[in-house]
């Protein structure tokens, strides 16, 4: 078995993306509670949704940029992969105003993506 120290060394950008995506989230959580309290939340949520998003879309290109030169474990882009459709997800509960479903995904996405960055 590999170690897979030496890539996430290789690889720092991997560990960059994990980051980026966990605090576009938490600031999702920020833009959330200003959603209820201002009148530029609603702007500010949106915005940031995006960003979110695209933040997903650069942990699975980071995932791939670290997979496919070594030829490890495809283990991180299932992960990064699995973040994306979260993130979908996400986007699609927010826009059909449920947040019965959209505000536990948001708590379960910043969880998971607080673990991927710790195991990193």
């Amino acid at each position: 078995m590999t170690d897979p120290a030496p890539a996430q060394r290789r690889f720092p950008f991997l560990r960059i993306a994990i980051a980026l995506q966990t605090l576009t989230i938490f600031l999702q959580a920020v833009s959330a509670g200003l959603l209820l309290t201002s009148a530029y939340g609603e702007a500010l949520h949106s915005a940031g949704a995006r960003v979110m998003y695209g933040a997903s879309m650069l942990y699975v290109l980071a995932a791939v940029v670290a997979w496919k030169p070594g030829g490890g474990s495809p283990r991180p882009v299932l992960h990064a992969s699995g973040f994306l459709v979260l993130a979908s997800l996400q986007v699609v509960t927010g826009i059909a105003h449920l947040p019965s479903a959209h505000l536990p995904l948001g708590v379960l996405m910043f969880g998971l993506s607080l673990l991927a960055l710790a195991r990193r």
